[in-house]
């Protein structure tokens, strides 16, 4: 095959995120990040599948001849079936991408400075030892999330059999076994942690990948996760950048891309802090009977809503509801929607990139998480940083539904005007955005950490 022409930067970066949505988007967000920085560009390596996903660099408002994409083969199950057989799906990233990767590096003109690998693709570490190329893990989970992973072997047996604690019950604190993970239960490790196959793959990026890489970033940022993040510093022999929000905060400036986007002008119409803007992430869905009583509780409490559903028939099933409160769409421009002053709540399934998003909007969540690190998210944002109600606890019965009933009544009390623990949700959100806006700015602690990687991978 030819070479791939590509002119020698300063600081030339291969950034390899998981292929997920979620880890698709912190890695073009942080590539955003890194090559807003004179001198640095980046090549930006997914799957075939992928690449017809992303479009082009330019359409994603990445800047021009900074970044550029390259594809490998589709040697991984589809995106689009990807949560029927997780073990299965991990197992194919872990196994059948570094081949076709290495190849790819062979036709790159310009070698890379530095790998820069999300860290469940920890093949990538070995890829850089035989090339003499270092390899900078980047996690997109909280960094609370990354101290519990990196230290799993410090909790009891029972952590993995159930998510029970010493005390049977699931409410013992992590913190009594791993430092910096304030409020976070065994419970909360539940059902990601406990499903054995699962966890073994999750656990192997970390010994294979994380401990053996030449640095960690973390996409969250110091004032948010400082007991966590100080306590990674701690214990990984490596530095540790953390470089948040690492979300696509440089777009707000830009001006509105043509997509349609008549739910922007039905924010306009409305009062200020009045809405709740529902969005339950792109990977793992609610299922039908909670979506049912999701709808009947936003219903029942009277408030203004604006709804991401991607299923047509479930926007229909919205649409019937809310006496005309509400409005459902297919897709949003999240960050720009959260920043709109008439959102005055988030509805989330607590994603990491999400909750970044309201953080740096100083909108306050109501979460409802699924898996994964949702649920660890979810505590943070309610028992740590107080800027939201958490639903988790609520669910009933074997499919774990939270009833209309507690969703109507949760939804009340953020977005109540004159409620007392309402505008104190606020005001705390209100404090986040402030520190994430200084963390991002020239002298900030993220700037610092931005400014501190690329000199380690370029020096």
């Amino acid at each position: 095959m030819g070479s791939i022409s590509m002119a020698a930067p300063p600081c030339h970066i291969v950034a390899v995120p998981y292929p997920g949505r979620g880890h698709v988007n912190a890695m073009l967000n942080l590539c955003r990040l890194l090559t807003a920085r004179d001198g640095v560009s980046a090549t930006f390596v997914v799957t075939e599948e992928w690449l017809g996903l992303l479009g082009s660099p330019a359409g994603l408002g990445l800047g021009p001849g900074r970044v550029r994409f390259e594809a490998i083969p589709n040697v991984i199950p589809s995106e689009h079936g990807r949560a029927a057989d997780m073990p299965g799906f991990l197992e194919a990233v872990y196994t059948r991408m570094a081949a076709p990767f290495e190849r790819l590096l062979d036709r790159l003109a310009a070698p890379p400075h530095a790998i820069v690998a999300d860290v469940f693709v920890p093949w990538t570490v070995s890829v850089g030892a035989r090339r003499g190329v270092p390899v900078c893990a980047m996690c997109p989970l909280s960094a609370t999330m990354f101290a519990v992973q990196y230290s799993f072997h410090r909790l009891p047996p029972a952590a993995a059999a159930g998510g029970a604690s010493p005390d049977g019950t699931g409410d013992c604190l992590i913190e009594n076994y791993i430092h910096g993970t304030k409020s976070i239960r065994f419970a909360d490790l539940a059902p990601t942690h406990t499903n054995p196959a699962l966890l073994d793959r999750v656990l192997e990026a970390y010994s294979t990948g994380v401990k053996k890489a030449q640095c960690v970033i973390l996409t969250s940022f110091q004032e948010l996760e400082s007991d966590a993040i100080a306590a990674i510093r701690q214990e990984l022999p490596c530095p540790v950048y953390a470089v948040g929000p690492c979300i696509p905060f440089m777009a707000l400036q830009q001006e509105e891309d043509d997509k349609p986007n008549n739910y922007m002008a039905w924010l306009d119409a409305q009062p200020a802090g009045s809405v709740l803007y529902v969005s339950l992430g792109s990977f793992l869905s609610v299922s039908s009977a909670q979506l049912d009583e999701i709808a009947a509780g936003l219903a029942a409490s009277e408030a203004r809503f604006l709804w991401v559903l991607r299923d047509a028939g479930a926007r229909d099933r919205v649409a019937r509801v809310g006496d005309g409160r509400g409005v459902a769409v297919p897709w949003t421009d999240q960050l720009r929607v959260l920043c709109h002053p008439s959102v005055g709540g988030f509805f989330t399934h607590s994603g990491m990139n999400s909750t970044l998003e309201a953080v740096y909007a100083g909108v306050p969540m109501l979460t409802l998480p699924i898996a994964f690190d949702q649920p660890t998210n979810s505590r943070l944002v309610a028992e740590v940083w107080k800027t939201g109600l958490g639903l988790k606890d609520a669910a009933r019965g074997d499919g774990g539904v939270v009833g209309r009933d507690d969703i109507a009544k949760a939804v009340e009390r953020l977005m109540r005007p004159g409620s007392p623990e309402a505008a104190g949700m606020r005001r705390r959100a209100a404090l986040l955005k402030d520190a994430a806006r200084a963390a991002c700015e020239e002298g900030g602690s993220s700037w610092k950490d931005v400014t501190s990687f690329i000199h380690f991978v370029s020096s």
